[in-house]
């Protein structure tokens, strides 16, 4: 009998510890290519399963491929799903560059497309033409990609957990999609830049209106508190496309409004992160009595080094190259994430968010 008890103990110790997490996945444009990367090595690796997802505009694409494809085909089902999502984002450039380009790195590629004359000539017209100009002949370039999702899937009750973030015009509040809500207008929603697509229009129930969208990032890029709901993990893993700091002054007209965007987009993140500082220091204080409050563990996978060689151009042109190099830096990235910090989750947050405010 005692010897049963040891086998048993000892067949238990073997099993593989399974760490559940929740995404939350920024936007960027065709940057997002890189949280492909991410997810793939995720999902890869059975000793990490995804509780929940929120996502704003490329990281709404994202989180509503993996969801529809693990609903579908598990793992890899996932994967195959974000590999015909980002082949799809690769087929709808409007601006076919020389073939030399395709050797280049993608930061090479970035200087080379940022000063090139058709991307100067679509960025000034950008600015000085509105989305609504074109009248009937409008479409929205990203329509196609998205209206292949499978919603059935995307919106189904099980899987992840999935919430889309996009921002109500007219209020400058923003709203949360999930289960039956998500749509193809949602997530267009989610992804829409209002210098460069016209706003989408969705039926709001609690405002009994017909409400305009625009990009999620305005006020949550992207939102955490839907991962903040009982029976969700504690451990709230953040893909940061946009980067945090840039060392580099901003000098051309296409950096300083990148750079814009990025301190925008990053402005509402930075303010959840804080409260949830706040809220942890509370808790180590003895301030806020435990069980109240739940402390969440705050981790990211980032690399600031290559997104700050990147540009506006590449967010705009979903070039090939540098979708796939994107995917490569990811995978690496989500490599290293997991060789240094698997034991921590379920643990301990990795991000020092004290130092993070300083």
């Amino acid at each position: 009998m005692a010897a049963g008890r040891r086998c048993e103990v000892t067949a238990r110790r073997k099993r593989k510890v399974v760490k559940r997490i929740n995404l939350a996945l920024q936007g960027g444009g065709a940057h997002g290519a890189y949280t492909w990367g991410v997810l793939d090595r995720l999902l890869e690796d059975d000793g990490i399963e995804i509780a929940a997802i929120t996502g704003t505009s490329a990281g709404a694409l994202n989180g509503a491929a993996l969801k529809a494809g693990m609903v579908a085909g598990g793992r890899e089902g996932a994967r195959d799903t974000l590999d015909r999502l980002w082949a799809r984002m690769g087929a709808i450039g409007d601006m076919r560059l020389s073939g030399w380009m395709f050797a280049l790195e993608p930061a090479q590629v970035a200087q080379a497309m940022e000063y090139s004359l058709p991307f100067s000539f679509a960025d000034t017209w950008s600015r000085m033409v509105s989305p609504y100009a074109y009248g009937p002949f409008y479409r929205n370039p990203l329509s196609p990609v998205v209206e292949a999702f499978d919603y059935d899937k995307v919106c189904a009750g099980e899987g992840p957990e999935l919430f889309i973030c996009a921002t109500r015009v007219r209020t400058g509040k923003i709203r949360i999609f999930s289960g039956a809500e998500i749509s193809t207008e949602a997530i267009l929603a989610s992804a829409c830049l209002p210098t460069v697509f016209q706003a989408v229009e969705i039926d709001d129930p609690r405002t009994g209106r017909r409400e305009a969208y625009w990009d999620g990032g305005y006020t949550g890029n992207p939102a955490l508190f839907p991962l903040f709901n009982t029976g969700l993990p504690d451990d709230v893993v953040i893909v940061n496309i946009n980067p945090l700091e840039r060392d580099e002054l901003p000098k051309t007209p296409q950096q300083i409004q990148n750079r814009i965007n990025e301190i925008s987009f990053n402005s509402s993140l930075l303010r959840e992160l804080r409260a949830i500082s706040f809220v942890g220091r509370l808790l180590d204080e003895g301030a806020l009595e435990r069980g109240r409050m739940s402390r969440v563990l705050v981790h990211m996978i980032a690399d600031d080094a290559l997104m700050t060689g990147l540009s506006v151009a590449t967010k705009m042109v979903p070039m090939p190259t540098v979708l796939h190099g994107l995917k490569t830096a990811g995978r690496d990235a989500a490599d290293r994430f997991l060789a240094a910090h698997r034991d921590d989750l379920g643990v301990r947050g990795t991000v020092d968010l004290a130092e993070m405010f300083n």
